[in-house]
């Protein structure tokens, strides 16, 4: 097995180094902002997993990506960011060889996963906005969901080779790894394809396509200005109308026609496209230098294994995954009120299931003299049951 002369381990996102050995500083800033990026990434996407699944309003169309994406993030956070930081604490790979294999296989699936969620947001809005007689057989939730589970399922199979590409390592200054099971070298065209589908393709994509969403978007804005103009003359001749006392008519030349309806795309649409952008910006950003270390090392003979320059990559990494909930309260109220009544649902939890068994107690027992009245009345019989307000005891009236 060679593990010491490539971009470095699965185990810790393809960047841990097998022979570089961080100071205590390092290893010590390395495990504070793993564990908080990880913890803040995984609470964050399980509260959208939560509010989508669970919220009636929140069940779009455009949220099936979201929980795909956000479900990728988790699969990234969990198998990459934490198996880190026990790696940090434990200076060497303490899970054992099957895991060495899931949680390398977890790695891969979650981040291209991830890559393939964005594109196929981006592919579903562009259709939306600039195909909008297309999108009405298109972009339905039937078809949303096909397009999740077929990017799931595709790239399972297509992580099934990571199976057979690592394995542990007991030699080098480390100590046992979770490392490369033949020459690195052969990884090169594996990364290449990764490089080129999952991170070129996707962000190409993405950008040419909300290009052509913007500019859908402005021409709609710009056909909106004559009409609003229209709407300041009308105001002016129901002015004049009402001045010379007739009956003035309908603003935008006739009756039914309102500003709503002239306005081109809702503001939904434009919001979501917003962030859409929004969330593609840091996805290319803090991928670009994991990607760009890990192909510059795939070329030279000796490659660039500084601590802290991982560090940094790895570190970029995990808040790609970790920065997309904070994206989604930040720019939609709809996430903002779901994740507010998801929190007060839990921190109220306790005190309704307290305050409902006082209710139920308190209701048995004002409750038990009124039975034990009624049943008196209706054995006495109906002529000695007396007036209706007197069957009533003033215990069950009160209550």
């Amino acid at each position: 097995m060679e593990s010491g002369s490539g971009p470095g381990s699965p185990s810790t996102m393809p960047l841990a180094p097998s022979e570089a050995v961080p100071g205590p500083a390092d290893k010590g800033v390395s495990i504070f902002l793993g564990l908080f990026v990880c913890v803040v990434g995984i609470v964050g996407n399980a509260m959208v997993v939560l509010v989508v699944l669970t919220t009636r309003d929140m069940q779009m169309l455009t949220n099936c990506y979201v929980v795909s994406l956000a479900l990728a993030d988790l699969t990234v956070l969990v198998a990459a960011g934490m198996p880190t930081v026990s790696e940090s604490l434990a200076g060497q790979w303490v899970y054992g060889h099957a895991s060495c294999l899931g949680i390398t296989y977890l790695q891969y699936l979650g981040i291209n996963a991830s890559s393939c969620s964005i594109l196929a947001f981006t592919v579903e809005r562009y259709i939306a906005i600039c195909h909008p007689m297309w999108a009405q057989t298109v972009c339905t939730m039937v078809q949303a969901k096909r397009v999740v589970v077929g990017v799931w399922g595709t790239m399972s199979m297509y992580c099934l080779l990571w199976f057979f590409l690592v394995d542990l390592d007991a030699g080098g200054s480390r100590g046992l790894q979770c490392g490369y099971q033949v020459a690195c070298s052969l990884y090169l065209p594996i990364y290449l394809l990764d490089f080129t589908v999952f991170f070129l393709a996707p962000l190409l994509a993405a950008t040419v396509l909300s290009g052509l969403i913007a500019r859908v978007l402005f021409q709609s804005t710009l056909a909106h200005l004559p009409q609003l103009g229209d709407q300041h003359r009308d105001s002016e001749a129901q002015l004049e109308a009402r001045a010379l006392g007739r009956q003035p008519r309908e603003p935008g030349g006739g009756a039914g026609a309102s500003c709503c309806e002239t306005r081109g795309f809702p503001s939904s649409r434009k919001q979501v496209t917003k962030m859409l952008v929004v969330v593609v910006l840091p996805f290319t950003v803090l991928w670009m230098p994991y990607r760009s270390l890990l192909l510059l090392n795939s070329f030279v003979s000796e490659p660039f294994l500084d601590p802290r320059v991982l560090l940094f990559c790895r570190t970029c990494v995990y808040a790609n995954s970790a920065v997309n909930p904070i994206i989604y309260s930040l720019m939609s109220q709809k996430f903002q009120a779901a994740f507010r009544q998801l929190c007060q649902c839990r921190a109220e939890g306790p005190q309704r299931r307290m305050a409902s068994l006082s209710t139920a107690s308190y209701s048995a027992v004002r409750e038990t003299p009124q039975k034990a009245e009624t049943s008196r009345s209706e054995a006495a019989g109906p002529q000695a049951a007396g007036p209706p307000l007197l069957q009533q005891g003033p215990g069950f009236s009160m209550v």
